[in-house]
């Protein structure tokens, strides 16, 4: 008996070590934490329940029957953050560069299919070269088995992918369709084709880190929701992360002990709107204000900062926020801020998670980039998104809110539930002075007038109340008692149920 015993113990360690020391070595040089170290970090501690450890490939092509190691490269398993059961896999690069074989694919898609099964998140820790070239058809079907696991998952569990290394080919095609992705600067990148493949087929001289890495992403194409410095704190937000979203779409978000008073008045914010019209304020404090004790996780900050989209507690409990930002491009939708918050929205919505809108918006960003890039599809994926969600929706808007974006972002005929507005507001079709010029041609080469005129519209139209007279603001309130009646707003729809007619699914603008 006690030699089984020590043959398990044995087997146990030649499993945990990988692709050997030397390479855990190599890995550590680049100051990247192994497969089995990242989970650690991530769960509780003594949390993790391994399954599949003794798998091996079944390749027996180009000499791979002379080497099979434990776990083909990739740990699996369940384990618990903050006491909330999580499914995670981790890729191990030092076992044929993390490389995806048939049977690693069949690990990943055992815990995938539990996950759905159970109710519980599934985070990814990639670090792979892509296919295992030696296993040629056999990897790429086992790529497709688990696209679709993501694709059954979505809006069931949350998926979050952490990239920690290199993720190239179809390899991205996962991360891509997960809710989160997260990256770590200098060592992680993402792209569909390498910087050899783009020399030889468009003649374009570029890096890895240029074409593919967690600046890229997270500036310029959006893929990424935020980089890190390094592995720990990449983890360390992932944790964080969870704790604001449910286990599934059939319970709601975990409840937190909180120690903010609900109805908490804040003086500041009767002067956060400055005098001048055209003079920019920070949305974030306005955000942070009304957080539960000032906590705002947010999503996508590097990307599209014309929007902000992150989670907030209100009497510890998880909403979703989005929020026009006045300090960037006067808080106007483009093509960019409306797609992020597009998805955030629809995300917010799968699982039950309120959604509180703050709106300071001219209209969107005019110019032939704009039009071109179809804004007008773009702008509609924001405005369908908000429509189609059936969560508890309230909005408060602060100051300016102007033509088609007024109607966009979370106005009453989008069925939000509340509506509310600062004294500060001005609901109109558009600015005082462009109204004048259209509505009294005949004065446009009068500057006198036309700036009478403006002003006579200011007066009738920049305000709150013409759409308070109609329904369509619920109150006009004070800037300080915002958080107070937001709480109040979400804490009488919880009961919130919404009838839709059926459909399969509906055809979103894409």
């Amino acid at each position: 008996m006690k030699d089984i015993l020590q043959l398990l113990d044995d087997r146990r360690g030649q499993a945990r070590l990988g692709g050997g020391e030397k390479r855990i070595e190599a890995q550590h040089e680049k100051g990247k934490l192994t497969a089995r170290e990242r989970i650690e970090l991530l769960l509780d501690e003594g949390s993790f329940e391994e399954f599949d450890m003794f798998v091996t490939h079944r390749c027996t092509d180009f000499g791979m029957e002379k080497s099979r190691p434990y776990g083909d490269g990739v740990v699996t398993g369940w384990g618990t953050i903050n006491g909330r059961m999580v499914y995670v896999f981790s890729q191990d690069f030092t076992v044929f560069g993390g490389s995806l074989s048939e049977t690693h694919a069949q690990k990943i898609c055992k815990i995938m299919d539990m996950a759905m099964q159970n109710g519980a998140p599934v985070i990814g820790i990639n670090d792979s070269g892509g296919a295992r070239i030696q296993e040629g058809v056999a990897s790429l079907a086992g790529y497709a088995e688990v696209f679709q696991r993501n694709i059954d998952a979505s809006g069931v569990v949350p998926q979050i992918s952490v990239i920690m290394g290199p993720c190239a080919g179809g390899a991205v095609y996962s991360p891509a369709m997960t809710d989160f992705i997260f990256m770590v600067k200098d060592t992680s990148y993402m792209f569909v084709t390498g910087p050899d493949v783009v020399k030889t087929v468009t003649n374009e001289q570029v890096t890895a880190e240029e074409l593919g890495g967690a600046l890229t992403h997270t500036r310029k194409s959006s893929v990424a929701d935020a980089a890190f410095e390094n592995d720990v704190e990449a983890l360390a937000e992932v944790r964080r992360l969870v704790d604001f979203l449910p286990a599934s779409n059939r319970g709601k978000p975990p409840v937190r002990p909180f120690f903010d008073t609900p109805g908490r008045l804040e003086p500041s914010l009767d002067t956060l709107i400055p005098d001048n019209p055209n003079t920019p304020y920070d949305m974030k404090e306005l955000i942070e204000k009304l957080a539960d004790e000032g906590d705002f996780y947010e999503i996508q900050a590097e990307f599209a900062r014309n929007m902000i989209t992150g989670f907030i507690r209100l009497e510890g409990q998880t909403v979703g926020v989005v929020a026009n930002q006045p300090m960037v491009l006067a808080g106007c939708l483009d093509i960019d801020s409306s797609r992020k918050a597009a998805r955030f929205v629809r995300f917010c919505d799968c699982f039950e998670i309120p959604i509180l809108t703050l709106v300071d918006v001219p209209g969107f960003l005019p110019g032939t980039g704009q039009e071109y890039g179809g804004v007008i599809k773009h702008g509609a994926k924001l405005l369908f998104a908000y429509g189609e969600s059936t969560v508890p929706k309230v909005t408060v808007i602060t100051r300016k809110a102007y033509g088609g974006a007024y109607d966009v972002m979370a106005s009453k005929h989008l069925r939000a539930d509340f509506n509310y507005a600062w004294p500060t507001a001005e609901i109109a079709v558009m600015g005082a002075k462009g109204a004048a010029e259209i509505i009294h041609r005949a004065d446009a080469d009068d500057p006198e007038k036309i700036a009478k005129h403006a002003q006579d519209y200011e007066d009738r139209f920049a305000n709150p109340f013409v759409a308070a007279e109609r329904g369509f603001i619920d109150e006009v309130i004070m800037p300080q008692s915002t958080r107070k009646r937001v709480c109040r707003a979400f804490a009488s729809l919880r009961g919130k149920k919404v009838q839709t007619p059926w459909k399969k699914h509906a055809n979103i603008p894409m």
